[in-house]
């Protein structure tokens, strides 16, 4: 059965999960952190569903499509930095970081496997 909707990819599942996940647990940063780190890590999680909402809006179009998986791809990488920060800044324990730059490395690598081989997500 072909894939109808983006939400239906594993990838987008996994990446809405991340960025639902990172905004639960960033409500108990500090508050002087409201408008650096705590903004900046949600942003970044929750632009990896979006720009794969956009790339999946431009697969008729490979350059486009692997344009938009490579922001996403961006997006992740900077989130995974954030999560760095946040660990080491002690705003989330070492269980924390584990279960969110886990699951954010398999987004990257869904990502990856996406940008290396389009051609199965591409619209005829």
């Amino acid at each position: 059965m072909a894939v109808r909707s983006v939400k239906e990819l594993e990838v987008y599942k996994k990446s809405y999960t991340l960025a639902m996940r990172i905004f639960e647990i960033s409500r108990r940063f500090p508050i002087e952190e409201r408008y650096a780190l705590t903004t900046q890590i949600r942003r970044s999680s929750r632009s990896v569903a979006n720009n794969l909402r956009e790339a999946w809006a431009k697969r008729r179009f490979e350059a486009h499509f692997i344009s938009k998986l490579t922001d996403c791809d961006g997006e992740a990488n900077e989130t995974d930095t954030s999560l760095d920060f946040a660990l080491d800044c002690e705003y989330i324990n070492t269980t924390q970081h584990k279960e969110l730059t886990s699951l954010n490395d398999e987004v990257c690598k869904m990502l990856g496997s996406m940008i290396n081989t389009p051609h199965p997500f591409l619209r005829r």
